[in-house]
């Protein structure tokens, strides 16, 4: 797939995923694709993970802020967070494609929150907008 492509497509993906769209959701992936939660060590069919992600309590948004390709495998940043303000995440994608459909997808959840207050008493870093 070209590039541009992949970006527009795995752009659509994220769309679907936040909007909860079970009925779009299986275009995006080969039949029989692995899809890992590597923070609580879940593994899933491509069924499981709609279930997991539509059924997910809370109505959701958020935006892509990275895409990097290397080779075959795709990398997104995408900040994930509750329409109300509630909860808010950062979640890495590593997704490897195959036939122009997502075959493996490994993401990584994040807890956004604010710094540690050891962190604090050493003054150390500085927030970034």
């Amino acid at each position: 797939m070209q590039e541009n492509k992949r970006e527009e497509f795995l752009k659509q993906y994220w769309t679907a995923v936040l909007g909860q769209r079970a009925d779009q959701l299986p275009l995006f992936f080969k039949e029989d694709a692995c899809i890992r939660w590597h923070n609580t060590r879940e593994q899933f069919t491509v069924a499981e993970f709609i279930r997991a992600n539509c059924e997910y309590p809370g109505e959701w948004a958020g935006e892509a802020e990275r895409l990097e390709t290397v080779g075959e495998c795709s990398i997104m940043a995408v900040h994930v967070h509750t329409k109300d303000g509630s909860l808010s995440f950062h979640v890495v994608s590593f997704i490897r494609m195959k036939d122009d459909l997502i075959s493996e997808l490994d993401e990584y959840w994040g807890d956004d929150g604010p710094v540690p207050g050891w962190r604090k008493e050493k003054q150390i870093g500085i927030l970034f907008p």
